[in-house]
């Protein structure tokens, strides 16, 4: 069948379910918008042509599974279907429905009015809610039936019931990516609605139903082969909002066990594997939509897991989703084992970056990698065993971010991660993943020592050498699935990360000091280092372990917030102050010296409180009484100095770089090359101190604002 119908047609005696093959709710605020403003825009006596709506009627089996609160509506004349296409569609227009029904029953007229004496145009709300929302079994109307709605092993079934449709007494629901767009296009109805009401009444309402429910027109097509559903589900997706790779591979397992002989996977084994997938979805979208204001990306997991599962290769070629559903392919169920085409390599991941000035990566060879896939039948225990490690791996990715949640790991542990997180875990985020799965047996201790040789190997190959963000990518991707395979000990890959930035070093303080000449050239020094903020929050991490008060927070460094700064030069970058002209005054005739000397390290000061960016321009002692001595340890240790000359810049630097070498474990070639890191080595060279300058003899060049910090 393939005609036109309206919402109005398409609800008659029709029972719809969306199967576990599809995805959820996945339209927001942009989709939502073009729904409703195509709905306030169409003339009364218009039609508005609003896409396809592909359905299946269910077979024999089908209705089997239908929920039991379902059975009696079956028996009462109603059809039920399966929507293969245009569910994201249907769904909107049932919450839109919903809201316009409960505004409408909420307003103060209608306060102790039954549903059935309360009218929206020429229907009332019962009987329009029993057209399109639910039907309630007589008598007693205990059992409610909800005319479209979710398989019940989806996670958004009893949500949409409960959250969106008002059913009551849902008890404790389980929220995930997709809930939250359903509570949000809600949301968004609710205002819309309200706000419409507030300009064209009820009448307006009554309008916008008819509209709604007459003349939003469907392309209807149904489909009668089970077949032709997969198929047409994974093609159709390139209209709306497309799907995700996670949501089309979904599709294709679940394809996939419907076309086994039944000598290879029986009734009873394709129904368990079928549910075995849609667990591994549930607790995969749950873990991923986890935090809900920060949800995680669904193509970021599934390339980390085929990282961690599959055997990786850096060979240029198709990308991972590509080799998925190469691997899941149907025919590979479909042709012998001779027969089979071998897949191609897989390829390798790329890393996005934003590290300036990459240095190229010493570590890739120009050899080819044998990907050890092999053609073959697809067995029915490949496709389990491939879903449950998703099911296993997936609270652990979410970990991976939100360490501080996993109850499983110490303290300790969760504090190295966190520092991972704040330096920018890149490439490792699959392997810390896998050290955290319990299969894999890693002890506390193996994990921290770990944590520390990763950071380590990030804070000197890329924030020091600052390397390409893939250089030796491709071999701790190999050790990400070794370890999970167990072929390989955590510790081990500990001891290569290591013996790599051992032999790295040299070389790193070596590129780490041309590139801080060309900073100190352009005038910022180690203001513009993009990692200070990490070293100076480091370095303040060390005095809270020494005098257990934290004082500054890692978010007191990363707020982007107007009049919020977070690195102070104690000198300023302009010393117009009496004072600071007479503390320096060997220097103030020389501006590229008096330059060095606010933009070294030793200057440099994390601040934990906004009102310290008022600071500016005065003088020292000023500096410690309105802020440093009630600020971070930082701080507090600097306010202890009863002045501030440049000899305490560079004794503060050369501490610095000491713990730097003790943070990391690293010594420095030379106190040459600590001095010329900190372009400072002049405040030595034995020149005469002229007079203090008195300050009735000072000519003050300025008042105004002088250390401008607004560009961090």
């Amino acid at each position: 069948m393939n005609e036109l119908q309206s919402l109005s047609q398409i609800f008659q005696n029709k029972l719809f379910r969306i199967p576990d093959y599809q995805r959820g709710y996945a339209w927001q605020d942009p989709q939502l918008r073009d729904f409703w403003e195509d709905l306030l825009n169409l003339q009364t006596d218009r039609n508005h042509y609003t896409g396809l709506l592909s359905m299946k009627a269910m077979n024999r089996d089908e209705k089997k599974k239908l929920d039991a609160d379902d059975q009696w509506l079956l028996d009462s004349g109603f059809k039920p279907y399966q929507i293969v296409d245009g569910q994201q569609r249907l769904t909107t227009f049932v919450i839109l429905l919903n809201e316009i029904i409960e505004f409408v029953r909420n307003l103060p007229e209608n306060a102790d009015a039954a549903d059935e004496s309360i009218y929206l145009g020429y229907e009332n709300i019962k009987d329009i809610k029993a057209k399109y929302i639910c039907r309630k079994r007589p008598p007693e109307g205990f059992v409610i039936t909800y005319l479209f709605g979710y398989e019940n092993d989806n996670p958004s079934a009893e949500y949409l019931k409960h959250k969106i449709l008002g059913e009551k007494y849902g008890g404790t629901l389980r929220e995930t990516y997709y809930t939250k767009n359903l509570k949000y296009a809600k949301e968004f109805f609710s205002n819309e609605i309200a706000t419409f009401y507030g300009r064209h009444g009820k009448d307006g309402l009554a309008d916008l139903y008819r509209k709604l429910t007459l003349h939003f027109m469907f392309n209807i097509h149904e489909i009668e082969d089970d077949y032709d559903v997969f198929v047409a589900f994974e093609t159709m997706n390139n209209r709306g909002k497309r799907l995700t790779n996670l949501e089309l591979l979904k599709n294709r397992l679940i394809y996939l066990t419907t076309l086994y002989d039944r000598s290879i996977l029986d009734e009873i084994n394709e129904t368990a594997l079928r549910e075995k997938i849609n667990k591994a979805w549930k607790e995969v979208y749950y873990q991923l939509g986890r935090n809900q204001n920060a949800p995680l990306s669904d193509d970021e997991f599934l390339r980390a897991h085929w990282i961690m599962y599959f055997a990786y290769s850096r060979k240029k070629g198709d990308d991972y989703i590509k080799f998925l559903l190469r691997k899941f392919s149907h025919k590979n169920i479909f042709l012998d084992s001779a027969d089979a085409a071998a897949p191609e390599e897989d390829d390798t991941v790329p890393v996005a970056t934003d590290d300036e000035d990459e240095v190229d990566d010493p570590s890739e060879s120009s050899e080819p990698e044998i990907n050890e896939s092999t053609p073959g039948f697809l067995a029915p225990r490949e496709i389990a065993d491939y879903v449950n490690s998703l099911n296993e791996t997936a609270e652990y990715w979410y970990y991976s971010f939100y360490p501080d949640e996993c109850s499983s790991i110490t303290k300790e542990e969760q504090v190295w991660i966190g520092r991972l997180n704040r330096i920018g875990i890149g490439y490792f985020r699959p392997l810390v993943t896998v050290s955290l799965v319990p299969s894999v047996g890693a002890t506390s201790g193996e994990r921290i020592a770990f944590y520390k040789a990763v950071e380590r190997f990030i804070f000197i190959d890329f924030r020091l050498a600052m390397y390409q963000s893939s250089y030796q990518s491709s071999e701790f991707y190999r050790n990400t699935r070794k370890v999970y395979r167990k072929e390989m000990k955590l510790p081990e890959v500990t001891a290569l990360l290591n013996k790599i930035t051992d032999g790295d070093i040299p070389g790193a303080l070596q590129v780490f000091g041309t590139k801080m000449d060309k900073r100190f050239i352009s005038g910022d020094g180690f203001y513009s280092w993009r990692d200070l903020k990490y070293f100076l929050y480091e370095y303040e991490y060390s005095l809270v372990s020494k005098y257990k008060i934290e004082k500054l927070q890692w978010a007191d460094l990363t707020k982007v917030v107007r009049d919020q700064v977070s690195v102070e030069h104690i000198l300023p970058q302009t010393p117009t102050k009496f004072y600071w002209r007479n503390q320096f005054r060997q220097f103030i005739g020389n501006d590229e010296e008096m330059r060095y000397l606010a933009a070294s390290l030793g200057n440099l000061l994390p601040l934990s409180k906004s009102i310290n960016s008022k600071l500016q321009n005065d003088s020292f002692e000023e500096k410690k009484e309105r802020g440093y001595y009630n600020g971070s340890h930082s701080e507090i240790e600097v306010s202890k100095e009863a002045d501030w000359d440049a000899q305490k810049i560079y004794e503060r630097g050369i501490k610095l770089l000491h713990f730097m070498e003790e943070r990391w474990n690293f010594k420095f070639a030379s106190q040459e090359q600590m001095d010329e890191l900190l372009h400072i080595s002049f405040v030595n060279d034995g020149r005469d101190v002229p007079a203090e300058i008195s300050e009735e003899d000072d000519t003050d060049v300025s008042d105004q604002t002088s250390d401008d910090l607004s560009f961090l």
